[in-house]
């Protein structure tokens, strides 16, 4: 594959005007490349354009840069939203798993032993994930309870409870915690604490960790198919339906649904799926790929 050359901010707006796109702007345009980056800009862009996949990079006639940074800013605004919800279910998923770990299989060391684990064979431990986040971090209630004379591994932390070590969990770990903790009971458990269905929890778990990684690391929803979405409950989806208009089981909205059921029962949060409705709907090149995700090879998304 050829190398490309570096462009300046000038160079970039240019490649865009020579490639099709109408810029009110100027100024704004490089402004707004210079904050966000070209490259991650593209992966709007190549919704507009005719065939990216096969080297045609010109834009359809009507083009606006103006049309496509909305979209952007829209995207950028959802995931500040979903950023701040999906902070609070972290939250209440660390409270009930220590307190379903501590209740069922006691506060101290069980959860840090191999055996507590239902790991596929292929699969790195999950208890070396937990001990990972544990030995890292530099809280006080963490270094309080270590073990520094001659223990290794688990045997450092057998005075830590789980409570404790939960605060310091990635919410990777904590996925992975739920889903294979106490032999592949635990997330049975964890959704019974919360109020919520225990068929598919620990994927719906999971899927909350992705969406809020792509979130975290400003990467892009619209147009994004979220592969492993969750089994959402069929009542939860209907309900979302109902409000939202029909979506893909791979939209954000899918998964916007399931965080929204899980804070409502969990900890009576208000669900943000209404305002997100409110807010997003009415833009229709934005929420048409937010409801129905596509490859930007199909040109029907791209028909404003």
């Amino acid at each position: 594959m050829a190398q490309k050359p570096t462009l300046s901010w000038t160079r970039q707006i240019q490649l865009l005007l020579d490639r099709g796109l109408c810029i009110v702007d100027q100024e704004a345009c490089k402004r707004f490349l210079a904050a966000q980056n070209y490259y991650r800009f593209s992966g709007y862009v190549r919704y507009f354009q005719r065939a990216p996949h096969h080297g045609d990079d010109t834009f359809m006639q009507g083009t606006w840069f103006e049309e496509i940074q909305a979209i952007y800013d829209a995207d950028e605004a959802l995931r500040h939203t979903l950023g701040e919800q999906l902070g609070r279910a972290e939250l209440l998923l660390r409270s009930h798993t220590a307190h379903v770990i501590a209740r069922e299989h006691g506060p101290y060391e069980t959860y840090l032993a191999e055996s507590f684990y239902s790991d596929a064979p292929s699969a790195e431990p999950t208890v070396n994930s937990c001990l990972r986040d544990i030995e890292r971090s530099k809280e006080r209630h963490i270094l309080r309870f270590t073990e520094t004379e001659g223990a290794t591994g688990a045997a450092r932390f057998g005075e830590l409870p789980v409570w404790s070590a939960v605060e310091v969990w990635s919410f990777g770990t904590l996925s992975k915690c739920i889903e294979r903790g106490g032999t592949g009971s635990l997330a049975g458990a964890v959704a019974s604490s919360l109020g919520v269905a225990q068929a598919g929890f620990a994927y719906r778990v999971r899927a909350l960790v992705y969406l809020r990684n792509r979130c975290a690391h400003h990467s892009r929803l619209w147009n994004h198919s979220i592969i492993d979405a969750g089994p959402t409950p069929n009542n939860v989806r209907a309900k979302a339906k109902r409000l939202a208009g029909q979506f893909s089981p791979r939209s954000a909205l899918d998964v916007i649904a399931s965080l929204d059921d899980i804070l409502s029962r969990g900890m009576d949060a208000a669900p943000i799926l209404p305002g997100i409705v409110a807010e997003h709907s009415q833009h229709k090149g934005f929420w048409r790929g937010l409801v129905a995700p596509q490859n930007s090879r199909d040109h029907g998304q791209a028909t404003y």
